[in-house]
């Protein structure tokens, strides 16, 4: 194929079908291809750990396009096919199959992967990673017929997968190294909220604790031991302990990484003709004047809608507050704004914190708003954003007070 106008893609995820659906609704009329090596069209990943892994809705509503899409807008798309390198000289991409495929713009949207628990016994069956569809396929079936998961790690995912868990009715354990669940990410005011929540849905929660082995019979794990001696009985055991971006095929190209692919707010790569989106992106944000890579599924859908803009040679910056959800129990909430762990004065509440209906603001030393989370309470998150965007400061006495709307204060 001819790199003559040619838009390539490489990662056929939410993120690489954004760009895909951008490139045509920019009215770019050249070849577009998009490759990926899941046989699965693109699709959303969020529900894996919430109603899809508990099978409140199927399969087809994870897809970001129906598959009659892509032919429908003349996308060549390429699902079980594995890009082995990039030649940014010859603008070209090498399949394993040994095809090459020339280019005029590329965007890397490539993903993050599961890191990987490195103990005895971390190989045995029944232990999971949740990233991919059929990951979370696996994980469903398992809980039928495991009475008992032990989780490690409480972040997002693990929190998530144990709140799947107890609604599966399974016994759920949670293994943590920090002292509460998301404390580099909350910080210990909100973080209490999330601990109780689950101690309040009969998780047993250890924390401060270091995993030494998973123990199994005949090639199945059957539970955790920790460094302390103690054995935790597991039928399943679900790793969540952090993602990693994939940048071999950037790093391997020449390309600048550094905790991801290293972008401009136009999402361009150290190569002109190179770009980069979602979680592999290690973008320049405008508003925080750092780079930040975002994990998170707003992410992944909008910024490469920028990236694809940028391709065609548009003027674009990528800048939105970030934001992220999650959805546990009777629990419901979303976040916007980007806070470094300590990085923050203080938090304040406005609602009722025991209740679980209300909104958190983490404050900088000046005042100023750097992030918000509302839960079970809806319609507020652009209100949040626009407080955050603001980076002004703001009476603590007009945040806590439920009778001033937020909108009058950004």
């Amino acid at each position: 194929m001819t790199a003559d106008n040619t838009m390539v893609i490489v990662g056929a995820s939410l993120a690489g079908a954004r760009a895909a659906q951008t490139l045509r609704e920019q009215g770019f009329a050249g070849p577009v291809v998009l490759i990926g090596d899941e046989d699965e069209i693109p699709y959303e990943r969020p529900p894996l750990s919430k109603d899809y892994l508990m099978g409140k809705h199927g399969r087809e509503k994870l897809y970001a396009q129906p598959r009659a899409w892509y032919g429908e807008h003349d996308v060549d798309l390429r699902l079980g096919t594995i890009v082995a390198a990039i030649d940014p000289a010859a603008h070209e991409v090498s399949l394993a199959s040994g095809e090459r495929l020339g280019y005029s713009r590329l965007l890397l949207t490539t993903g993050s992967s599961p890191r990987r628990l490195q103990v005895p016994g971390a190989d045995l069956s029944g232990v999971f990673y949740l990233r991919r569809v059929t990951d979370s396929d696996q994980i469903r079936a398992a809980f039928d017929g495991a009475p008992r998961v032990a989780v490690i790690g409480a972040g997002w995912i693990g929190l998530e997968t144990a709140a799947a868990a107890r609604a599966a009715d399974a016994e759920v354990t949670v293994l943590e190294t920090a002292e509460l669940p998301l404390l580099r990410v909350l910080g210990r005011e909100v973080a209490e909220v999330f601990a109780k929540l689950h101690a309040d849905n009969g998780v047993d929660l250890r924390f401060g604790v270091q995993v030494a082995e998973l123990t199994g019979s005949e090639g199945a794990v059957s539970g955790v031991r920790l460094a302390d001696g103690t054995q935790v009985g597991a039928d399943v055991v679900i790793v969540g302990v952090g993602i990693t971006p994939n940048i071999e095929l950037a790093a391997a190209a020449g390309l600048t990484v550094d905790n991801g692919v290293v972008t401009d707010a136009r999402l361009q790569t150290s190569d002109p003709d190179i770009f980069a989106a979602g979680d592999v992106a290690n973008a320049f944000h405008p508003l925080y004047r750092k780079h930040l890579r975002v994990e998170h599924w707003s992410n992944a859908r909008n910024q490469p809608v920028a990236a694809a803009r940028a391709m065609l040679g548009e003027d674009v910056s990528y800048d939105r507050v970030p934001y992220f959800y999650t959805d546990q129990y009777d629990l419901g909430m979303e976040y916007a704004g980007y806070v470094e762990p300590g990085g923050y004065d203080e938090v304040v509440f406005r609602g009722d914190v025991p209740g679980r209906e209300f909104i958190a603001f983490w404050l900088g030393a000046d005042g100023r708003v750097l992030a918000g989370m509302n839960v079970n309470i809806w319609d507020v998150n652009e209100a949040i954003s626009a407080l955050v965007r603001a980076q002004k400061p703001v009476s603590k006495d007009a945040l806590t007070d439920p009778s001033i709307p937020l909108e009058s204060l950004a």
